[in-house]
């Protein structure tokens, strides 16, 4: 199997600060990770790594077949589609939502003076289709609610057709019935096989889309474990990411988890 990442002993750190701390990982061509951890585990540290936006104090990070450190990074991001609330940040209010998925094209924010053809068009109108938001290509950025933005986001960060999407916690500040709707989004696109390779981070396990194959556990900005979904999300293994005891439940290929109190009995 062709790797799409493989990072190896990666360590970050910022002043004092430890973000990642020899982290390893492989993702090979056509798995659907997702990334679980407390506040502060280095979330999305790994993925502002893989991204290209920061490097690595130490280690090897290959991307897409590319060494981090000796490849143009401004050539390797269109490969890489990338869906953040910091991305979200830099929109303007009044951009037009068309305009922002089809101006992924070139990696800006914003129409200006680019040109575009009728694939271009075209591509920007199904993805639209396909994450549910093409009766809001007239509408600005700044009307949507956050479930609109998030699936929005998404098509933006699929414009490029990249080889690997990157999904920064995608179901924040959500409502319930957000959440779901754009869990259904979630799970269409793991399901299609033309998709591609995905890297999802996430808080709760609650958020994790049918169709999923692996999961990276992070504490500390150490991995905890990795490997298939099934297999490696388990009570145990939870708790130490956590640092609570927890219990993990399945039904319908949806998950949950639940802290585990210990019962007294009360003596009359």
């Amino acid at each position: 199997m062709t790797a799409v990442v493989e990072i190896a002993d990666v360590t970050v750190r910022r002043g004092t600060s430890l973000l990642l701390d020899n982290v390893d990982l492989v993702v090979h061509e056509g798995e659907r990770w997702v990334v679980i951890g407390p506040n502060g585990a280095g979330k999305t540290t790994l993925l502002r790594v893989l991204s290209t936006q920061i490097h690595p104090t130490a280690g090897i990070v290959e991307i897409l077949g590319e060494l981090l450190g000796a490849v143009d990074v401004f050539e390797l991001r269109p490969r890489i589609g990338l869906a953040s609330s910091a991305l979200a940040e830099q929109v303007p209010y009044e951009e037009k939502v068309s305009d922002l998925v089809i101006s992924a094209s070139y990696g800006v924010v914003g129409r200006w003076r680019e040109q575009y053809d009728n694939e271009d068009f075209s591509r920007a109108d199904d993805l639209m289709s396909l994450l549910q938001v093409e009766h809001l290509a007239d509408r600005t950025f700044g009307t949507l609610s956050e479930g609109e933005r998030k699936r929005v986001q998404i098509a933006r960060a699929l414009m490029t057709d990249p080889e690997l999407l990157l999904l920064d916690e995608p179901g924040a500040g959500l409502d319930l019935a957000g959440r779901e709707a754009l869990l259904e989004t979630l799970t269409a696109l793991a399901d299609d096989p033309r998709a591609p390779t995905s890297i999802m981070v996430t808080h709760h396990v609650e958020e994790i889309p049918v169709g999923i194959t692996h999961l990276l556990l992070l504490r500390g900005g150490k991995v905890v474990a990795a490997g298939p979904l099934r297999e490696t999300l388990t009570n145990e293994n939870l708790s130490r990411t956590f640092g609570m005891k927890l219990q993990v439940e399945e039904s319908d290929d949806r998950w949950s988890a639940r802290s585990v109190r210990s019962t007294r009995r009360v003596r009359g």
